[in-house]
């Protein structure tokens, strides 16, 4: 017989999955109505259960609800400013012609770290478009590897709202989340360069027919002639553009680092000093992300006015408030489910089990993202349900786990997901089937090489790990490969059949 606790988290997520998928209700609501029924039917009060709500709600913003609001306005300054366009120009310029799709693939990654992807996509879309057009490559190649940079970073990196939820759920130091994030994130950005190059060659239709370049077939000329368009137009420098988003990673991590020193080398009282503890409050997320807001304000938009100003900040706040009443509520549902001892009870049944404790929220947030599609709410859900069931179990590595609901979120893009809809409507493409093979792939490519990368650290370096962790990620990534290999053969099967006819 399950424990009340137990059968109360059962009924309250397929409350919370039917009230998403079949109601019009909002997911903020559905997951505090989910939280009260595992409160009240996990045998707590309803003074209990408020109570839970309440601290679970409070205690997770309270952490990260300044940190989010700080990212969020920071990024509507690089969003008016240009400075993501910037990003794209001096690397493109860098890495030459042919090179374009690892250009664009490093700006999403680092312009989506404060940018929110949708907006990010939408603002940086017309550089893929005029380089499909100026260089003769396939806007498919350089719109999904850009893309790509961007969500994959979306996901798992720190100032990120997401992340940073999770960060807080599961008590995670939000610079060793945002380190381990950046190690993650690359790998799993170059799987998503290799498949776009590939879609390249499989979809010969969307590349620009010479013709339409340039009249004298000069492509050289045309992509020199793009480069020089942009140099010509009033951007900021590279070094404005990307300072505000360097700057707080780097006072971050030293920050991380100074205490590192002080426990890995002896280095007690480091911290006490002058320069320790200057190093401690500038390395602080809310310290480092108003240092941030500031850099941009007055180095990206120096032609705004005050007024303009404080109203593309104020938009920047407007964007994050669903995001936070979210992570809040994700948080609520977490502190119900300790108070009512639904993790404990799970945790001592995870135990007998073969199963990986931190494979727990990677399949969650899996889940959950194949069923209601978005990202943060996958994550969120993730965290708030698997942390109360983890911290039960000695030792386990709560980065690792925090990092593997990140990554989990980003399984399969497809129909309920809004960038799905996005990459394909900006690229004309309406085909499902091509629409599933141009995003749906490559994120679950990302989720493949990030899942396994994940599982194999905590099974190197971490703790409660199994051999058998990284199989199930990698299977899809092999595949993800044999799809690949399989295309390649009925396209020659298909030029072959053209050229007999």
């Amino acid at each position: 017989m399950l424990p009340t606790s137990v059968i109360g988290l059962i009924i309250a997520v397929f409350v919370l999955i039917f009230l998403v998928l079949r109601t019009r209700v909002h997911v903020l609501i559905a997951m505090l109505i989910a939280a009260c029924i595992a409160g009240l039917i996990g045998g707590l009060s309803v003074d209990d259960t408020m109570s839970a709500i309440s601290s679970g709600f409070g205690g997770t913003l309270g952490g990260i609800g300044i940190v989010i609001g700080l990212g969020v306005m920071m990024g509507a300054i690089l969003e008016t400013s240009g400075a993501g366009e910037s990003i794209a120009y001096h690397f493109i310029k860098w890495l030459g012609k042919k090179k374009e799709e690892t250009a664009l693939a490093i700006t999403g990654y680092i312009v989506s770290i404060p940018v929110f992807v949708d907006s990010a996509l939408i603002i940086l879309f017309p550089i893929a478009k005029s380089l499909a057009k100026t260089s003769n490559r396939s806007i498919l190649t350089l719109t999904v590897a850009l893309a790509g940079g961007l969500v994959v970073a979306h996901h798992c990196i720190p100032p990120t709202p997401g992340p940073l939820g999770v960060a807080s759920i599961f008590g995670v130091d939000i610079a060793s989340m945002l380190g381990l994030g950046l190690l993650v994130a690359l790998p799993s950005v170059c799987g998503i360069v290799l498949y776009a190059r590939w879609l390249e060659n499989h979809f010969p239709e969307y590349m620009t027919p010479p013709s339409l370049t340039n009249e004298t077939n000069d492509l050289r000329k045309v992509h020199d002639d793009y480069m020089a368009s942009k140099e010509s137009k009033n951007l900021p420098s590279l070094t404005y553009s990307i300072m505000p988003i360097v700057v707080p990673i780097l006072l971050i991590l030293i920050n991380s680092l100074v205490g590192l020193a002080e426990t890995q080398f002896g280095l007690e009282g480091l911290s006490q000093s002058a320069l320790g503890a200057t190093i401690k409050f500038l390395g602080n997320p809310m310290v480092a992300l108003s240092i941030s807001t500031l850099l941009a304000i007055y180095t990206l938009t120096p032609y705004l006015d005050k007024e303009t100003t404080t109203n593309k900040l104020e938009e920047g706040i407007s964007t994050a408030g669903i995001i936070l009443l979210v992570t809040g509520a994700g948080g609520a549902l977490g502190g119900v489910l300790r108070e009512s001892g639904a993790g404990a009870e799970i945790a001592n049944q995870i135990a007998a089990m073969s199963i990986s404790p931190i494979m727990i929220p990677f399949i969650i947030a899996t889940l959950v993202r194949v069923i209601q599609g978005s990202g943060t709410v996958s994550m969120i859900t993730a965290a708030s349900i698997s942390a109360p069931v983890l911290a039960e179990i000695q030792g386990v590595n709560m980065l690792f786990a925090a990092s593997a609901a990140t990554m989990g979120s980003l399984f399969a893009g497809y129909f309920n997901d809004s960038l799905f809809h996005i990459v394909n409507r900006l690229m004309g493409v309406t085909e499902v089937r091509k629409q599933l093979i141009i995003w749906t792939i490559p994120t679950t490519i990302a989720w493949s090489i990030g899942g396994a990368l994940i599982m194999t650290l905590n099974l190197l370096i971490g703790t409660h790990g199994s051999w058998f962790d990284p199989v199930i990620p990698l299977l899809f990534l092999a595949g993800c490969c044999y799809f690949v290999k399989s295309q390649n053969r009925l396209r020659a099967q298909e030029v072959l059949l053209h050229k007999s006819v």
